[in-house]
């Protein structure tokens, strides 16, 4: 057996699709996805790498990922949440820090002016966000708040004639450093309930600074945010943002796009650790003739499409309009538990090839930890399904 004589790309299961659940998908989102494959093989994933070592984002590719156009594609494009979330794992595949700038600008950004903005607002703001001219942020998390932000948001709003006086801090919030806007979530001083704000960049007060030394999402620019008696018009409060219901009603679709990530970080690893099986020889044959390297491989395609199967179900009813917030979270908890098993099990395939980014399982790898803790911890999540199963809440 040689390697030679294996042509990954073309065998059976080659895309990893082993249910084959992109047959759901019409014709022209079959299309689509071809098109956005070779898009991501052709521009994400040859420099995805380098970018990663040097912790910068390639600007230079915003303009294509516009050209593409991958920006809200169920309200704006008409397509299926599960073409969507096939989509956000495919990216994911590609990379998991470009798809995070995406699920930040599209899911996060965008989602709030969709969901919380007034229509004026909306056909002001969303032309430009929907061609990336404009690239947008989310601030919701804090220095000393996570889990904990929707009974403790420390940042402030306080009236002023026709503006708003924000203070406060945010912490962990990808694109500040190089983004036009941001939505920050304050807590209004006169009634106590979280308002969302979309707040310029340039305007005075408001300060973002890149957090260093992760070992993470590297090529995401993370920022700590700082404002300082930022004034903000009443015209750029979103009109529809009054509570943080209202703030679950963008988290709820944005957790179901991080759990697609996982789906996409597990095809990731497959397809790494299939590749490296078949070329790497070892005793004299590929690592793919040995019983337990073979285990491994079909453990990770295991995991990766029982959490497709998952999310594929999650997103047929999220296109029926019934999909809840525990579903979204039973979800979440369980394709980044999947996915943290897979990417290890990947790791040790490639033995001590997998510690260096050359090979490209170390990001992969390094990647998951990020997915596993953003957008609700895996614990977070857990106790949200256990709470809808036993009617007990174990939230404090």
């Amino acid at each position: 057996m040689s390697k030679a004589a294996i042509d990954l790309d073309n065998l059976p299961y080659a895309d990893g699709d082993f249910f084959g659940f992109e047959d759901l998908l019409t014709g022209k989102e079959k299309d689509r996805l071809a098109e956005i494959r070779d898009f991501l093989a052709r521009e994400v994933r040859p420099i995805a790498v380098d970018w990663w070592n040097r912790g910068e984002f390639p600007l230079d590719l915003i303009p294509k990922l516009a050209e593409i156009d991958l920006v809200s594609p169920v309200k704006r494009q008409g397509h299926s949440h599960v073409f969507a979330g096939l989509i956000h794992a495919e990216v994911t595949r590609a990379d998991t820090s470009i798809a995070t700038f995406m699920g930040v600008h599209d899911g996060l950004f965008t989602g709030s002016i969709e969901a919380l903005a007034s229509q004026e607002q909306q056909d002001e703001w969303l032309p430009d966000i929907y061609s990336l001219k404009k690239v947008g942020a989310f601030g919701l998390t804090e220095p000393l708040g996570g889990s904990d932000v929707a009974g403790g948001t420390r940042t402030t709003a306080r009236r002023d004639g026709d503006s708003w006086i924000l203070n406060g801090a945010k912490r962990w919030i990808g694109n500040a450093t190089f983004s036009d806007w941001v939505v920050v979530f304050a807590r209004d001083l006169a009634d106590n309930q979280v308002k969302a704000f979309m707040v310029d960049t340039g305007l005075p007060g408001f300060k973002a600074s890149k957090i260093e030394n992760k070992i993470s999402l590297r090529i995401v620019q993370n920022a700590d945010i700082t404002l300082d008696n930022v004034v903000v018009p009443d015209s750029f409060k979103l009109a529809n943002a009054n509570s943080f219901k209202d703030v679950n009603k963008v988290l709820k679709v944005t957790r179901l796009a991080v759990a697609w990530q996982a789906v996409g970080q597990q095809l990731a690893a497959f397809d790494v650790g299939r590749r490296y099986a078949v070329e790497r020889i070892q005793f004299g044959k590929p690592l793919a003739a040995f019983q337990l390297v073979q285990d491994q491989l079909v453990q990770i395609l295991g995991n990766a499409v029982s959490s497709m199967g998952m999310m594929v179900r999650l997103a047929q009813l999220e296109d029926a309009g019934v999909a809840k917030d525990e579903q979204s979270a039973l979800a979440k908890a369980f394709t980044t538990a999947r996915m943290r098993e897979s990417v290890a099990l990947g790791r040790s395939i490639l033995g001590g090839n997998g510690i260096v980014t050359d090979f490209g399982m170390a990001k992969i790898f390094a990647d998951a930890e990020a997915i596993y803790s953003y957008e609700g911890t895996h614990e977070i999540n857990t106790l949200v399904a256990g709470r809808a199963i036993t009617g007990v809440s174990a939230i404090v």
